[in-house]
């Protein structure tokens, strides 16, 4: 007796379901099927029993209505081993069916093209979902197939005439059920997105008063296991989100070693780095934070620019730019031994020179975005034991001709144009973070001291250490000085002017201090911690 006698196909996603229906057919299965399945399936040549002559009532309401019925669902969710089941269905003339075979309509797919409500509304799936439930939560006995590439195995089992494992089953019960939950999911997303227009375009990124959801449900994808995390001991993978544009908008790697886990945090904080930059900008990175930033008219002058910070830490480093990676570049960068470029692309000669090294790894993706839309989809999320810390991306654009100048001299126009770099540049520094530099380039990065004066010092190091005068330069702190120290150390060593948050107690402190020094100052009023 064949394992399964009858299947049920209802699929939007028709991918293999030509070679799959024939082969069930071949078997001397029966299959039932609905709407465009039966139609696609009849000209393929297989013989079809339509879904309203099992039920004996037609599809109505142009379809939205055609599988819920007793006929089907009491077929699928009949308990095979109770005898009262059995004799229910024989009663009213219920076959069983053993397989259901279901994919669901394209929802998120047409929310992305853009469309009217109305037409996303009828994208909403309702019977698919019900029969996906229903063999899943039944998988005792009706195996649920959702994805096309489960297909061969299924029917290979089949085909020798063998009972489809308990494991199969459960396994395919268990992804029916997650397919289910990321459809809902996408569906409440989308409606809390709408605006109170009720438009289909989801409303702007949300500010502190939108508030977060009472629920954050996550639904990640395998992408790939790595070699190891941050240490060898500890197993690593990456997921991406699924539905979305994928790991860093969606990149490909065009050459090199498979990337790690601390490849893959520092590409992504030095594509965020370069993202800053309307001119041409690099950024050299170790360690999440950079060793160097640099702008110019072109990515060779940006790039010796930011190496300049600090070559000896470049080493082992990861390279990002704001622009399509040239021949140029290559060449410049040709004695630097790094471990990843990111570009938004690469020219063919370029890849000539950089396909010399063969475990260098190069990146092509888009620049970075801050994602739009509701909580769900732009909340940044780390994890802590237990939970997660959610917060929306540091993604406020500065306004420098909001800034004030607190000081009796403000910035000369070079100063003013070296300090809203320098603002940018320590936007990309871990807290507590100072850096130094002149109108296109660091001199000195201060990152992640306990301390800010510490910061200050490190930087003006960091500086003396590459042979790089300070004299005449500016800093930026990426919070407020809480005591007039740090400011005194940096004016001490030359630097003219710094731009800070401002509001500290002892603000009037600090302020006195810069002038003594004859040192310009701006506050911004916003600052950019990144811990």
């Amino acid at each position: 007796m064949l394992p399964v006698r009858r299947a049920l196909i209802s699929v939007y996603d028709k991918q293999g379901l030509g070679d799959f229906a024939a082969g069930l057919a071949a078997l001397g299965v029966e299959i039932v099927s609905t709407g465009g399945t039966a139609r696609h399936l009849e000209e393929a040549g297989l013989e079809v029993v339509p879904v309203s002559d099992v039920t004996g009532f037609p599809e109505i309401l142009g379809g939205r209505v055609k599988s819920l019925h007793p006929m089907i669902h009491g077929g699928i969710l009949a308990n095979r081993a109770r005898s009262s089941d059995a004799a229910e269905l024989q009663e009213h003339g219920i076959e069983p069916i053993g397989l259901v075979v279901v994919n669901l309509y394209p929802f998120q797919e047409t929310v992305k093209s853009g469309a009217e409500v109305a037409k996303i509304v009828e994208m909403i799936d309702i019977g698919g979902p019900a029969m996906i439930r229903a063999a899943a939560k039944n998988f005792s006995a009706v195996t649920a197939v959702v994805d096309p590439a489960d297909y061969p195995q299924v029917l290979a089992n089949l085909e020798r005439g063998e009972e489809l494992p308990a494991s199969l089953r459960r396994r395919l019960a268990a992804k029916a059920f997650r397919a289910t939950q990321r459809y809902d999911a996408a569906i409440a997303e989308w409606m809390e997105a709408l605006d109170g227009e009720a438009t289909a375009k989801p409303a702007a990124v949300p500010t502190a008063d939108d508030g977060f959801p009472p629920q954050l449900l996550l639904d990640l994808a395998l992408e790939q296991e790595l070699r190891y995390g941050e240490n060898p001991h500890q197993p690593a993978a990456v997921y991406s989100v699924s539905g979305g544009r994928g790991l860093f908008g969606g990149y490909e790697q065009l050459q090199g070693k498979a990337l790690s886990y601390n490849n893959l945090l520092d590409a992504d904080a030095a594509r965020r780095m370069v993202a800053l930059f309307d001119e041409p900008a690099v950024a050299v990175v170790k360690h999440n934070n950079p060793c160097g930033l640099g702008r110019g008219e072109t990515l060779v002058e940006a790039y010796e620019r930011a190496l300049s910070t600090d070559p000896v830490s470049a080493f082992g480093s990861i390279v990002a730019v704001n622009r399509k990676a040239e021949k140029g570049l290559a060449e410049a960068m040709r004695d630097l031994f790094v471990e990843v470029v990111v570009a938004p692309g690469f020219g063919d000669a370029a890849r000539q020179v950089w396909g010399a090294k063969a475990n260098l790894r190069l990146l092509a993706c888009p620049p970075y975005e801050v994602p739009a839309g509701g909580p769900r989809r732009a909340a940044e999320l780390r994890a802590i034991e237990g939970g997660f810390l959610a917060q929306m991306p540091d993604a406020v654009a500065d306004e420098p001709e909001a800034w004030t100048c607190p000081t009796t001299r403000p910035p000369s126009p070079e100063e003013r144009r070296a300090l809203e770099f320098a603002w940018k540049a320590v936007r990309a520094v871990k807290s507590n973070a100072v850096v130094v530099t002149d109108g296109d380039r660091t001199l000195g990065i201060g990152a992640g001291q306990m301390s800010r004066v510490d910061s200050c010092r490190l930087a003006l190091q960091k500086a003396a250490d590459a042979g790089l005068d300070v004299g005449g330069a500016v800093a930026a702190s990426d919070a407020f000085f809480p005591f007039a120290d740090g400011l005194e150390v940096l004016a001490e060593a030359g630097v003219t002017a710094v731009v800070q948050p401002g509001g500290s107690k002892r603000d009037d402190e600090v302020v006195a201090a810069a002038d003594e020094h004859d040192v310009a100052m701006l506050f911004t009023g916003r600052r950019h911690f990144r811990h």
